[in-house]
């Protein structure tokens, strides 16, 4: 028949306006001679066009016709212009899901499935589906019977008929009465293991929670026991009967054919994983959960619930674990588990996903699951209603219970089932398990379509999507601290609330060692009607999760606390944590990581200014500093008050060092932690010393004018030594001196020695006076003669000293000597001095060599404290500090004369250049510096941590964690990080004893 291009235009048209993108492909399908009896039935189109897919289910449609028998045809298409119900189900159907019009294409006579149902039949459940599939005596006839009622479940979720929820409890139940059908295949094919034993088939996961996907594994666990009372021999003959059995049920369900797979049964939820035994009997299982299980293991177990095999059985499996499940949050190594699972582990997915991702993306389905089921875990154990397997019951429970707010457990309800019904209509259409958003814009016009958004589907769709992922980031966290808040505050009458004990219970899940004191300084921080406290209410649920993730979540919020009372009055620092995104989580880190930092702050609160500045925590120059101190100590009235603003300006920049290295360590959500570790020793080195060495300048000034004004009657010089002089200070360090001067023309030597030492005692003085500013202690013992020598010399005194009775340790210690304050011609002038000596001409001779081995020697036996851990001490122990630094200036001593790379007070410099000279190999080169950088970062946490210097790590263990966090290490982990530290200085000590010990 020849078509009149008036109508193909006509139809044309009214396929483009029911929605169909490939009109001339739907021409050519609706003039096939199959489709003559209703191609042109307006009913027809715009059934079609109501579609997800209008092509997809003309497409599908013409398969199905073709493959019916020529006799039911007619049947079939009579049918589906006169039965609406049909007509949407099927066509739906078609629309949605390819892999469901294969089926039908395989199965035509299964559209027969959807005819109307019965008001009851319409959210069928176990039984139902058990008769539907009882048919079924083989893996293939299995198969195909799961897929013809798949196709029913598919039919009311896209006619709307079931909501999303009910969809995912059908696909459960559907799952159910398929494991008990394969479960009874697999006990006909071997009716002898069937007799041997009572197995029971615990689902687990989204089956168990009663939520389960179009397509996803099913999780379970075996248990079973022998099917009569029996001796060792007769248990483990019944064990293996059962393990027969449950591998070929698992089978059945898993593998592939013609009808494609059920889904895959996945046992790795049981004890030990795939590395334990498939089956186990009760006493099997309760022992593991009670000496072994990890806490992720019992939130797991949350949605465990009997499914196949043995009723009874399963039922006492689940009696025996439900209350151990609730006994988790009461587990001594509860809180850092959580902290562990609490972090994301986006990382894991690829970089070009991870957007793209609805599960475990940010904003994802886990995010929603994690925060419910953590929920459930804490107060589940005093409250039996909570304890549900769905995730939407339990979050409508805990809603009620006055667990969530209300408001936020409503919002997050509906952006769960929004991206429940993405995830459900992704997997549909190609019957795949997949949780990523597709690219393509015909597949994201479908999912759009299938959602009911129709006039711009694909910009719907990104929209909605991107609205509830953003309501899922934002209440995540919230869910966990806004109740909290609720708990202290005057709530509207009706409102529930956690109660003081559920609050409690919070905490301590949280890392909270002192619940009731953090619930105070909640109520103090929130309570009340001013705008303050208003704030207060929007940061701190927020800032709670920050303090959580850190070691000591407790000093983190009182620290808040005492900022807060101490700034709450300025107008500029509620809003600057609340508009300078940055600025508040970098306090909590601040606050939380150890005492040093806040102990600096609380000093001056208004020093948190700082952390809100894009270039605050940037070091400065120690040229700007110098110029800011010394024009401070002009402007002040006496040398108390001119060091008093010195110290003060210490401080301020001690705290601005002490927040970017915790911050560059931990890292936020938007700066990720440094990946140099040497980078961040070398920052924080040469940050504190030239802080130091502006603030002996600051004093060495104030000194000067309040006794002589401008010019002292001698040039003086302060020389930097040891890790002073290295640019190598750590927090805790003290600052090794030398003090050098040079009487000026006229002046004689008594008047000039005077006043040099009446300058250096002034000087001490000025930086010890008891102030709330940290002293800075000046250590001269390096000087000639140690403590029984002059404190201050002249240079021509050094020079005869030096030429006379100069000890190999002497030069050795003038390595590290460099001008830090004072006359710039002395200091250069004793550093000429001094050269000869450290860089010998030729090198050390062997005595020389000999005596410095002997001195190190006689220091690791003499020096090391009492009772000290030598694998764990970091100055004095194996492979630490000491051992790389004596065996790095051996080197310097012997070759610096000949390799101007050596020359150097820097200990990674000098190594560095060793390395370039060929005098050490690279990887014994790295292996020193690793070791060296490693025992700097202990030594710079435990001060962090503490406030107090150590060499050795503290003993606490929440000071260790805290210490274990600093150097990145997640909670539960110092034992990797002494590990670490052990063997890393282990290998160091072995690069040690052959370059030092054992080379010429």
């Amino acid at each position: 028949m020849t078509t009149l291009p008036g109508r193909r235009s006509s139809t044309f048209t009214r396929l483009l306006r029911h929605g169909f993108t490939d009109p001339s492909a739907a021409e050519r399908l609706l003039d096939l001679p199959d489709l003559s009896s209703v191609r042109s039935d307006p009913v027809l189109l715009e059934a079609l066009g109501a579609t997800a897919d209008p092509d997809l289910a003309l497409r599908g449609l013409v398969r199905l016709v073709e493959a019916e028998e020529a006799d039911e045809r007619q049947i079939l298409l009579d049918t589906l212009v006169t039965a609406k119900p049909l007509r949407d189900r099927l066509l739906g159907v078609l629309g949605a899901s390819e892999a469901l019009g294969d089926h039908l294409a395989r199965h035509p006579r299964d559209w027969q499935a959807l005819v109307t149902y019965e008001a009851a039949d319409l959210h069928p459940g176990v039984p139902e589906f058990e008769r539907e599939l009882a048919g079924a005596g083989d893996p293939d006839s299995l198969r195909a019977a799961y897929r013809r009622c798949l196709l029913s479940i598919a039919a009311r979720d896209v006619c709307g008929t079931t909501d999303v929820a009910e969809t995912a409890a059908e696909l459960a139940d559907l799952a159910t009465a398929t494991l008990r059908a394969a479960l009874a295949i697999a006990r006909t094919a071997t009716p002898a293991d069937a007799a041997q034993c009572r197995l029971a088939v615990i689902a687990m996961g989204k089956c168990g929670g009663h939520e389960l996907n179009y397509v996803s594994d099913v999780d379970v666990i075996f248990v079973a026991e022998p099917a009569d009372h029996a001796d060792g021999a007769g248990e483990s003959a019944a064990m293996q009967a059962a393990t027969r059995l449950a591998a070929h049920m698992m089978r059945i369900c898993s593998d592939t054919t013609v009808e494609g797979t059920i889904w895959p049964v996945d046992a790795n939820l049981r004890p030990e994983g795939r590395n334990g035994p498939l089956v186990r009997t009760l006493s099997s299982h309760l022992a593991y959960y009670q000496r072994w299980a990890k806490t992720w293991e019992f939130q797991a177990l949350l949605k465990a619930r009997p499914v196949a095999g043995d009723p009874e059985l399963g039922a006492e499996y689940v009696e025996a674990v439900s209350p151990l499940v609730w006994q988790a949050a009461d587990r001594e190594n509860f809180v850092p588990d959580v902290q562990k699972m609490r972090r994301r582990v986006v990382d894991t997915i690829p970089a070009d996903r991870v957007d793209r991702e609805i599960k475990l993306g940010p904003g994802g389905l886990r995010d929603v699951e994690f925060a419910v089921q953590l929920l459930q875990l804490v107060h589940g154990r005093s409250d039996p209603a909570l304890r549900s397997g769905s995730t939407l019951e339990a979050l409508g429970a805990l809603a009620e219970g006055g667990y969530v707010g209300r408001v936020d457990a409503a919002q997050l309800d509906d952006a769960y089932r929004f991206l429940r019904a993405m995830e459900h209509r992704i997997q549909l259409y190609r019957l795949r398990r997949t949780h990523l958003v597709p690219v393509d814009e015909p597949d994201l016009r479908r999912l759009g379509r299938s959602l009911g958004m129709r006039t711009d589907p694909i910009a719907e769709l990104n929209q909605a999507w991107k609205r509830h992922a953003s309501v899922v980031r934002r209440l995540h966290e919230k869910l966990f601290y806004r109740p909290l808040l609720d708990a202290v505050a005057q709530l509207a009458p009706g409102e529930s609330r956690l109660s003081a004990k559920a609050a409690a219970h919070r905490l301590e899940a949280l890392g909270y060692e002192d619940p009731a004191a953090a619930l105070r300084h909640l109520e103090a921080l929130s309570s009340g009607v001013s705008r303050k406290a208003a704030i207060q209410r929007t940061l701190l649920p927020v800032l709670l999760g920050w303090f959580a993730d850190s070691a000591d979540p407790d000093a983190g919020l009182l620290g808040f606390r005492k900022v807060s009372d101490a700034l709450g009055k300025t107008p500029w620092y509620l809003r600057l944590l609340r508009d300078e995104g940055a600025a508040a989580e970098n306090l909590a880190r601040v606050l939380s990581a150890g005492r040093l930092a806040p102990d600096l702050l609380l000093r001056a609160p208004e020093a948190v200014a700082i952390l809100g500045d894009p270039q605050g925590l940037k070091p400065r120059s120690r040229e700007a500093l110098e110029q800011e101190v010394l024009a401070a100590v002009g402007r002040a009235e006496d040398a108390e008050s001119a060091v008093a603003v010195v110290r003060g300006v210490r401080r301020r920049e001690l705290f601005r060092t002490t927040s970017a290295d915790l911050i560059g360590s931990y890292g936020t959500e938007d700066s990720p932690a440094e990946p140099d570790p040497g980078a961040l020793v070398d920052r924080v080195g040469s940050a504190v010393t030239d802080l130091n060495a502006v603030t002996i300048a600051g004093a060495l000034r104030a000194a000067v004018r309040a006794e002589w004004g401008d010019t002292l009657p001698t040039r003086f010089a302060v020389i930097g030594m040891g890790r002073f002089g290295g640019h190598e200070l750590g927090y805790g360090s003290d600052a090794d001196v030398l003090f050098v001067h040079a009487p000026r023309e006229g002046v004689d030597d008594q008047e000039a020695s005077r006043a040099a030492n009446r300058v250096v005692a002034e000087m001490r003085r000025l930086l010890q006076l008891p102030t709330a500013d940290p002293p800075l202690l000046i250590d001269a013992d390096l000087r000639p003669e140690g403590k029984s020598g002059p404190l201050v010399r002249t240079l021509k005194s050094y020079e005869a000293y030096y030429r006379r009775w100069s000890l190999v340790w002497e030069s050795q210690a003038l390595l590290r000597a460099q001008p830090m304050a004072g006359d710039i011609d002395l200091g250069r002038d004793f550093i000429e001095l001094i050269d000869p000596l450290r860089y010998p001409v030729e090198g050390l001779g062997e005595d020389a060599v000999r005596e410095i081995r002997r001195l190190k020697a006689r220091m690791e036996s003499e020096r090391l404290p009492r009772g000290a851990d030598s694998t764990l001490h970091t100055k004095l122990g194996r492979g630490g500090l000491s051992d790389v630094e004596w065996t790095v200036q051996l080197m310097q001593m012997q070759h610096g004369w000949a390799e101007p790379g050596l020359r150097t007070t820097r200990t990674r410099e000098a190594l560095a250049a060793a390395c370039a000279a060929e005098l050490i190999s690279g990887e014994d080169a790295q292996t020193l510096d690793e070791a060296w950088v490693l025992a700097t970062r202990v030594r710079n946490a435990v001060m962090l941590v503490r406030g107090r210097p150590a060499d050795t790590f503290p003993s606490g263990p929440r000071e260790l964690t805290a210490v274990g966090r600093y150097l990145g290490y997640e909670p539960g982990h110092v034992g990797d990080m002494l590990d670490d530290y052990r063997r890393i200085t282990r290998r160091a000590r072995a690069v040690m004893e052959e370059r030092f010990y054992g080379a010429a």
